[in-house]
């Protein structure tokens, strides 16, 4: 406990605090039936492959939602710093607090993209390489994430022919209104990986197995 107040690991306690934060935040939401982390998903801004975007993709090796990314990292460098910490104390004395940070950060980005792969294998993933994104044209969904409109995407719910599900970004279609949280859509198109919904029209909606059908 003395180690965790102590100055010089200063950062990875806050760390520590911020995960806890986001964690009790997290579990909280799912209780009133919301993601934080898909808010935060949708509240990112769509990355052109480069720079920053290009960076995030290379640790997010398992293309887990962000803010999964972000708590590995800060578990990783809270965890990385206060053994750092506690083995430079066992020698001679702890480091400062900078100086201590940086190989903690510099060895969390490769544990956390190392995590990302596993919890991928582990854990389903909203989306899947091995349906055709043009499978899922033609087909009703929910609105999980939302509203939708002509925006920021929000997320979609929906079943494949193998009844498999999966969430999907999503957003209104140009000339559509915005379509609330729980109302089905039907998804008529799909650019950059984003598809295109529009209200479900009556006579689908009224099919037993909505999720699943196909425009005739």
């Amino acid at each position: 406990m003395d180690l965790f107040l102590a100055p010089q690991a200063a950062p990875f306690a806050v760390a520590s605090i911020i995960l806890v934060t986001i964690t009790v935040l997290e579990m909280g939401c799912l209780l009133i039936g919301v993601s934080l982390s898909e808010l935060v998903d949708k509240a990112m801004p769509e990355g052109q492959g480069g720079g920053l975007s290009g960076l995030m993709s290379w640790v997010n090796r398992g293309g887990v939602p962000v803010l999964v990314l972000v708590m590995l990292l800060l578990g990783f460098f809270a965890v990385n710093g206060f053994v750092l910490q506690a083995v430079a104390r066992a020698v001679f004395m702890p480091l400062p607090a900078v100086l201590a940070s940086i190989p903690a950060f510099v060895v969390a980005v490769p544990q956390a993209r190392w995590a990302t792969g596993l919890i991928s294998r582990i854990i389903p993933r909203d989306e899947t390489y091995v349906i055709d994104p043009a499978d899922f044209v033609g087909r009703l969904a929910e609105v999980t994430v939302g509203p939708l409109d002509q925006g920021l995407p929000g997320r979609v719910r929906i079943k494949d022919r193998h009844g498999n599900w999966h969430t999907l970004r999503a957003r209104a279609a140009a000339d559509a209104t915005a379509i609330p949280i729980g109302a089905e859509v039907l998804l008529v198109d799909t650019v950059s990986n984003v598809f295109i919904a529009i209200a479900a029209p009556s006579d689908l909606t009224a099919e037993p197995n909505p999720t699943s059908t196909e425009l005739p």
